[in-house]
């Protein structure tokens, strides 16, 4: 698959993120700002190093700036915080463009975790409430939530099945908040 192909994909999920966060309250989605979605081939291996990923783990996306929560008053007349999404693990993981697109709108759900200042093991919640495992079905925690084919244990609904993490989002956002 070319980037153009790939980054149609993109633009497609976005558009089911942006319609899956009308369903986050108000005053989350006027926190929503100032945040740049890139696509890159893959994780540098110093990055995926840096964050202790090894083969074959890898990152489907990255979030990077600075936390919502970790921002001073003075936060302002920044570079955007950016969510990137790596093009070849997700491609290697996902059987067709349907896979493609829900892989890509889950892994921007799971940086805008980070954005709000979400930790992994709060991610996993979320997504083990998503994918309606509690107690004894929960996973383990692992390193990254948005790594190898782990991300992609979802249904197959598609844009209900955003709908769903992004209820279960705001469930623990409302929590930490």
């Amino acid at each position: 698959m070319t980037r153009r192909q790939f980054e149609r994909l993109v633009a497609r999920a976005r558009r089911g993120v942006e319609r899956a966060v009308r369903d986050y309250p108000p005053r989350f989605r006027r926190e929503m700002d100032n945040v740049a979605l890139v696509v890159e081939d893959e994780p540098e291996p110093e990055r995926l190093a840096e964050m202790e990923i090894e083969p074959p783990d890898t990152l489907y996306g990255l979030y990077e700036g600075i936390p919502l929560p970790e921002r001073e008053w003075t936060h302002g007349n920044v570079l955007p915080d950016v969510i990137t999404i790596y093009q070849r693990p997700i491609l290697e993981d996902c059987e067709d463009e349907d896979d493609v697109v829900k892989a890509i709108g889950e892994t921007v759900i799971h940086e805008f975790g980070h954005y709000f200042g979400l930790d992994e093991d709060q991610i996993d919640e979320i997504e083990a409430l998503w994918r309606g495992e509690t107690g004894a079905d929960a996973p383990a925690p692992r390193r990254n939530a948005a790594a190898g084919p782990a991300a992609r244990q979802s249904d197959s609904k598609g844009a209900s099945g955003l709908r769903r993490l992004v209820a279960a989002c705001i469930r623990v956002l409302r929590r930490v908040s």
